[in-house]
């Protein structure tokens, strides 16, 4: 019987003959501890003309699922090799988990398959995804009028209390925030335009530039972004929130729709909120100029006063009016179908908030845009 003996740290080798590997285990093979790979039995097996593989585990102190994972490892590279395998020297109860564990075949598919697709499929996947999203805000938004009829016909069913209170989030809660922000761009549109003023010694033309700029557009454009990143995704998480919970789900199962209970007081909470926010903005952002005016600029208080109510016209409170009236409800119906339409998991309530305020954007931007050339059509 030729004996050879290579390794060390819990593994050995002996040819005890020709065709018959003996692999000896010692030692505690336990997580944690410095333990030898299947690679060097692995080696051994295409090295030599093995056809049978027997173990021995007389010096074997104390084992865990390692031993489990090197002796399956080494049924794989013996399967490849098409090399016989005695495990009647292995411990009874690691013979009886390596029997269970392969008692079961694996199932097909089980294991995670990267495949990337090719560029052209991709393309086409995100064009279908694209299609069938605008299909469903379309179907969304034909909902949210159909209530809408309902309502006037005093038909909708949803709770005033709540009503009331989405009127308190959109628009109380909302002035700390829309006073700062409003406030530091009429200072910041104050300062763009004096750089430029001041070469020609027309400071006082700051006033008609903030003035017009905040009344017009810029006061509803503010609020808007602002309103899309607070209350917007609110309405998203609590929507989707609600869909995790399957208390959407109920309210259909006892006969109430979603649309008029959840929807409809959200919708016209901040339809209703908006323009009262746009012309405080308004306020605040004419504010904001005139203090870089007057103690930037050297314009009296007076001065600043009457040459933006000589420049500013009623018609351009309007335009401001409905552009924010237009946003509010953009920003609701974005809130609201994102939370619709949320999974049921926790991570996509966050994906449904952040999708919620990227709609929202978007849409302003969109309808700025339409808006103003529009306007300008029209003369307005």
């Amino acid at each position: 019987m030729k004996e050879q003996k290579t390794g060390e740290n819990g593994i050995s080798f002996r040819q005890c003959d020709q065709d018959t590997l003996e692999v000896s285990l010692s030692g505690a093979w336990k997580i944690g501890n410095e333990l030898p790979s299947a690679e060097g039995v692995r080696e051994r097996l295409e090295s030599a003309s093995v056809r049978r593989l027997v173990f021995e585990t007389r010096g074997l102190t104390d084992w865990d699922s390692t031993l489990l994972t090197f002796l399956l490892k080494i049924r794989e590279y013996a399967g490849q090799k098409q090399v016989q395998i005695r495990d009647e020297g292995l411990p009874q109860g690691a013979r009886r988990l390596i029997d269970l564990a392969l008692a079961v075949p694996e199932r097909k598919g089980a294991r995670k398959e990267t495949k990337r697709d090719p560029f052209l499929v991709r393309i086409g996947e995100e064009g279908l995804r694209f299609f069938q999203s605008a299909g469903e805000m379309v179907g969304f938004i034909g909902e949210a009028a159909l209530s809408f009829l309902n309502l006037l016909r005093g038909r909708a069913r949803f709770r005033f209390s709540d009503f009331v209170l989405f009127l308190q989030e959109c628009g109380a809660e909302a002035l700390p925030i829309v006073s700062l922000i409003s406030l530091l761009v009429g200072m910041i549109l104050a300062f763009v335009a004096a750089i430029q003023l001041k070469l020609f010694g027309a400071q006082i033309f700051v006033a008609d530039i903030v003035g017009i700029a905040m009344v017009r557009v810029m006061a509803a454009i503010m609020t808007g972004i602002i309103v899309a990143g607070r209350t917007g995704a609110a309405f998203a998480a609590q929507l989707g929130t609600m869909q995790v919970n399957e208390e959407i789900d109920a309210l259909q199962t006892l006969g109430v729709s979603p649309m008029e209970f959840l929807v409809m007081p959200r919708m016209l909470a901040l339809a209703l909120m908006m323009p009262l926010l746009c012309l405080y903005s308004d306020l605040m952002g004419i504010l904001g100029g005139m203090l870089v005016g007057v103690f930037m600029l050297d314009l009296s208080f007076a001065q600043y006063v009457h040459e933006t109510a000589l420049n500013m016209e009623l018609t351009y409170f309007w335009v401001g009016l409905f552009h924010s009236f237009v946003f509010g409800i953009l920003i609701a119906l974005a809130g609201c179908l994102r939370g619709m339409q949320c999974g049921r998991s926790a991570s996509e309530v966050g994906r449904a908030a952040t999708s919620a305020v990227v709609t929202s954007i978007v849409s302003i931007v969109l309808a700025t845009a339409i808006i103003t050339f529009v306007c300008q059509v029209l003369g307005i």
